[in-house]
């Protein structure tokens, strides 16, 4: 008797649409990407429109773009959403990866204190990173090892500087965290400028446009790791529907309501300008 009624059971949960095992209802991967596109908003549109589209369920985890890189090498990941160029081409030519796919560009932006004490507003990026340092002006940096925080260094380093205490500051932490510190300190700092509209952080914006302030995303697929928890076809589904037509228009649309201007242009299909 208590066979058939388990029986019947299943039967009607069956008859109702109850996902059986394995079907894509169950189905389930791990984005490692950047705290930009979390504190932005981003994510909150993207991911329930992918796992509409394809039945995977996301569990994103925001971290900064190195960061995010060590989880696919680590397998702690199935698919990598990233900013950081460099370390995305050298993760790819270790072989563990699969495609790395353009996806969208915004650009990064330096802030700081209305009264603009060390005089940057309007100048190049690199005339204005050697004031901030001439004038000992405090500055917020992430110090985390993210895609902002290696355009930061390589900034200072194209300006000819060293920076450091007691000016120099490091957060360890995310863009909106940091921002906050930055404001508080009445400080300048580097951000994407997504993340700086939606996340309102009392900072005049100072020096915007410049050629080296360019900010390009790509998604990586992992498809080899050290871990047993390998998901290829998860990969490649993100991947796929990232690139194409339906998320593209959500990135296009994406604050263009709020902030009267787009926080990313979707770039698909186009050349990289990151070679």
């Amino acid at each position: 008797m208590q066979a058939a009624v388990v029986t019947a059971v299943l039967l009607v949960l069956a008859a109702c649409g109850a996902p059986a095992a394995g079907s894509s209802a169950e189905r389930s991967l791990i984005l490692a990407t950047t705290t930009s596109t979390q504190d932005s908003g981003l994510l909150d549109d993207l991911l329930p429109a992918f796992t509409a589209a394809t039945g995977w369920a996301v569990k994103p985890v925001a971290v900064g773009s190195g960061q995010a890189i060590e989880m696919g090498r680590r397998g702690e990941a199935d698919v990598v959403l990233v900013h950081s160029p460099a370390a995305e081409e050298e993760y790819v030519a270790e072989g563990t990866a699969g495609r790395r796919l353009l996806v969208m560009h915004h650009d990064y932006v330096l802030l700081g204190p209305e009264a603009d004490p060390a005089g940057v507003r309007g100048a190049r990026v690199d005339e204005a990173m050697r004031r901030i340092a001439g004038t000992g002006a405090v500055f917020v940096s992430r110090g985390d090892d993210s895609g902002t925080h290696a355009r930061e260094k390589s900034l200072w380093e194209q300006a000819g500087v060293t920076p450091g205490a007691p000016w120099y500051q490091e957060t360890g932490q995310g863009m909106g965290a940091t921002l906050r510190v930055a404001a508080e300190k009445a400080g300048y700092t580097l951000s994407d400028r997504a993340t700086h509209l939606a996340q309102p952080d009392g900072l005049a914006l100072l020096v915007e446009g410049d050629p080296g302030l360019l900010n390009v995303y790509h998604v990586i697929e992992v498809t080899a790791r050290a871990g047993e928890r390998v998901q290829p076809e998860a990969a490649a589904a993100f991947a796929d529907w990232i690139t194409g037509p339906d998320a593209q228009r959500l990135i296009d649309e994406f604050g263009r309501a709020r902030y009267g201007q787009p926080l990313f242009v979707p770039d698909a299909g186009k050349p990289d300008p990151t070679g």
